[in-house]
């Protein structure tokens, strides 16, 4: 099931025995989590008819002796594993699968990876759950997923505005609806949100940011290389070193690719490349006539080197500002 039929499901109250909820992304099975949590049940009802366990602090037995109660005055109840890849005797559940009880709801959230469907937990999950994994989304894919969100939220976003949200708050989407959040707070609902709103409320200057500063890298731009850099290191705290190597890592990673697919049909070099058109693939194409394959080696390892001395793995950077770190990274990646 996708995420957008589960919610439709439980907007309508029909619900199966048993869901399983796994993958990658945390954001999509927090958000199923938290409707069963606060919607199913009336809020009177759930102090006699909810159960939430988490997997670390419970067993198989504890689980199946709530599973298998009767509700209180009640349709239904529910029964919920958080963190269930904690859960030592998860596994064990398999009898209960096989014959699960009509009037219990247990949701069983698996985080943080997706679970082996072929063990034989995985296939009794098959025949007796529904399942959801949750993916991550692809870079190409965060600014219409950031559109549709504030479209729930009665707000528009102009294009280069959900660009320059999605390559500085990247795919992690607890994190990028917690700031979109705090975007549509600050502003009126029915607003058109621009590059101007988001510079206003969020704190990305819209000349300023690690967008930006890759397209000046890309181009060779050595003046606004150091504009940008010399902003950064006078606001450290809303250009975390970390987080500007991060974005730079994968950015040279795909002008790096595109040096071995340049030669394909340009829909493979999208995919490859995980890019929303082709207007976006013009930067990467201009970019590979500055950075040779033997170079663009460099870049990447220079960026993993200055990642780990951030980090203050390598010695003789520790105590380092972070600002001085980025010019020096920068210097290597344009020399």
């Amino acid at each position: 099931m996708t995420f957008e039929q589960i919610q439709d499901q439980l907007r309508k109250k029909k619900f199966s025995p048993v869901y399983f909820l796994h993958g990658d992304e945390d954001y999509f099975i927090d958000t199923i989590s938290n409707f069963f949590e606060r919607e199913v049940l009336p809020e009177a009802e759930q102090a006699f008819n909810q159960t939430i366990f988490y997997g670390k602090d419970t067993d198989h037995l504890a689980v199946l002796d709530a599973a298998r109660r009767y509700p209180m005055m009640s349709p239904y109840q529910v029964v919920i594993i958080k963190e269930a890849q904690d859960m030592k005797s998860l596994d064990k559940l398999q009898s209960y699968l096989e014959k699960p009880a009509a009037t219990t709801i247990l949701v069983i959230c698996y985080k943080h990876k997706k679970y082996n469907l072929n063990s034989a937990f995985g296939k009794a999950l098959k025949a007796g759950a529904e399942i959801f994994e949750s993916k991550s989304l692809y870079d190409n894919q965060a600014p219409d997923w950031i559109k549709n969100y504030l479209k729930d939220k009665q707000f528009q976003i102009a294009p280069d505005a959900a660009n320059l949200l999605a390559e500085y708050l990247g795919t992690e989407l607890s994190k990028v609806s917690n700031e979109l959040d705090k975007l549509a707070i600050n502003l009126t609902p029915g607003t058109v949100i621009t590059v101007a709103h988001v510079e206003d409320n969020i704190g990305i200057s819209k000349d300023y940011n690690v967008f930006e500063l890759q397209k000046a890298l890309s181009q060779r731009d050595v003046l606004k290389v150091n504009r940008i850099v010399n902003y950064f290191a006078e606001n450290p705290k809303k250009n975390p070193v970390q987080v500007v190597i991060s974005s730079l890592y994968g950015y040279f990673s795909k002008i790096y690719m595109l040096h071995w697919v340049k030669d394909k049909p340009e829909a493979d070099i999208l995919e490859a490349l995980q890019l929303r058109s082709a207007y976006f693939l013009k930067e990467y194409r201009a970019a590979i006539r500055h950075y040779p394959v033997q170079k663009l080696e460099q870049v990447i390892a220079n960026l993993k080197t200055y990642d780990l001395k951030s980090k203050g793995v390598d010695y003789d950077a520790t105590g380092k500002p972070e600002g001085e770190l980025l010019r020096e990274l920068v210097w290597r990646i344009l020399h």
